[in-house]
């Protein structure tokens, strides 16, 4: 019952209803304007035909008298029903066969001129349509009438108007049983997509809903759905990645806390400095960057980061950075830097700054360059190492997170694999661009171009 019902709230059966009432009333307006227009056309036919036989016999008698008429203008047919030719006195003198001997109607409820189409309910043939025009002649005043049957014109009318409202319904009924199979047929089509959504779930995203070979909307719905699937599925895939790619790597920290920990809990003497410093330190100083990381991109995934609109001094940004990295390093660190401003925020560039040139330093044999110029409305910034490179298939995927070229590298000296993709969220949050190149003479350059204003 439940099933029925909704079937009938259904989108075919509202659609089917909606059809049925617009033809109708369409059909409606129409049928009347025809009725009215075809009863006016014939109408003005019988009139013009009237006026025609009025006027020809009014030229005859004012030309040579009531006896110069032609017998046929006194004939009478289907719209002309009556014709009397009366002198000023009353007296008709003449008249057709079906005309009665004395006026139709009083000449003077007749004025003078031409009079066409005046309806009569007194006439012998009750309620018709007069037309006159009086006439000065040899013999004196004459007054032409001739009577016009409408009865004809509203007989035919009314007989197209029966006609109308007996094809009315059914052509109401065959637009509502039309619209209701092909929205019926469309709609098949939305229900397997939607059963197809229903069984759906995120342990299996891998399923598609049919697309129909109808190349209409609902095909194009049955597309956008998959592809939206295709990027759910893609995006819970990088989900999984990324959780159990963070899981990881906080587990190697947190393994060797808690193994110290418990070696100084049953040999108390061994938690000394030394341990605090060597071991435990560095490893919860190792987490906390990790889970500040991990809670950046998670920012970025969630939504755009949101950075300040500050003034900023890309070159001062960029040489404090490149002094940071001489003191703490050995490698040969050139800076070429010219003065550049750009707007955004200056915390957040100095991140990028320093996960570049802190990775370019775990890559960089003997030299570590940063360079920072204006290139139109862009100031563009890289940083070169003389390491081994990154091949060219790579250049890409090490902007994804937790990507390591080298996977025997030693974490503790190459990082989580979050350094880079860190860098392309911020500078996408700059709207800006990040990518890799190859090193004149080996090595690596990664290039950022930010706009200046």
């Amino acid at each position: 019952m439940t099933r029925r019902l909704t079937s009938l709230r259904g989108v075919s059966a509202r659609s089917a209803f909606a059809a049925a009432t617009v033809v109708l009333v369409a059909f409606g307006l129409a049928g009347t304007a025809f009725a009215v227009v075809l009863y006016r056309i014939m109408l003005a036919s019988v009139d013009s035909a009237a006026a025609d036989r009025v006027a020809a016999i009014a030229e005859a008698v004012e030309a040579g008298g009531p006896g110069s008429v032609d017998p046929a203008l006194l004939a009478v047919d289907q719209r002309i029903v009556a014709v009397q030719v009366i002198r000023e006195d009353g007296a008709v003198v003449l008249r057709s066969v079906s005309a009665p001997a004395a006026p139709m109607v009083p000449l003077d409820d007749i004025d003078d001129g031409l009079h066409i189409a005046m309806p009569q309910d007194t006439t012998p043939f009750g309620a018709i349509r007069l037309s006159a025009q009086t006439v000065d002649a040899a013999g004196g005043r004459f007054t032409v009438l001739v009577g016009e049957d409408a009865s004809t014109v509203a007989s035919t009318v009314r007989t197209v108007v029966v006609a109308l409202m007996v094809a009315g319904p059914i052509v109401v009924l065959v637009s509502a049983a039309a619209t209701y199979l092909l929205v019926r047929r469309s709609m098949r089509s939305v229900d397997e997509i939607r059963s197809r959504v229903a069984d759906i779930t995120t342990s299996d995203l891998t399923e598609r809903v049919p697309v129909p070979d109808s190349g209409d909307e609902i095909a194009a719905l049955a597309v956008t759905m998959n592809e939206m699937l295709a990027r759910i599925e893609a995006g819970h895939a990088a989900q999984r990645r990324f959780v159990g790619d963070a899981s990881h790597e906080l587990r190697s920290p947190l393994t060797t806390i808690v193994s110290a920990l418990e070696v100084a809990t049953a040999h108390p003497e061994l938690l000394t400095e030394e341990l605090a410093t060597t071991t435990l330190i560095p490893e919860v100083q190792r987490m906390k960057v990790l889970v500040d990381d991990l809670l950046l991109l998670a920012r970025a995934d969630e939504r755009m980061l949101s950075t300040q609109r500050d003034d900023i001094d890309l070159d001062d940004v960029a040489a404090a950075e490149a002094e940071r990295l001489r003191r703490e390093t050995t490698l040969d660190v050139k800076a070429t830097i010219v003065p550049v401003r750009v707007v955004g925020d200056a915390e957040a560039l100095s991140r990028v700054l320093r996960n570049l040139l802190d990775n370019a330093a775990r890559h960089a044999r003997t030299a570590v360059e940063v360079r920072v110029i204006r290139s139109g409305s862009a100031a563009v910034l890289t940083v070169s190492d003389d390491g081994p490179g990154i091949p060219e298939q790579d250049r890409l995927r090490v902007f994804d997170r937790f990507v390591r070229l080298d996977p025997d590298r030693s974490r503790s000296r190459g990082g989580a694999g979050l350094g880079l993709a860190i860098v392309r969220e911020i500078v996408a949050a700059h709207r800006g661009t990040a990518t890799i190149a190859g090193r004149p003479g080996g090595g690596a350059t990664v290039i950022v171009e930010l706009p200046i204003s």
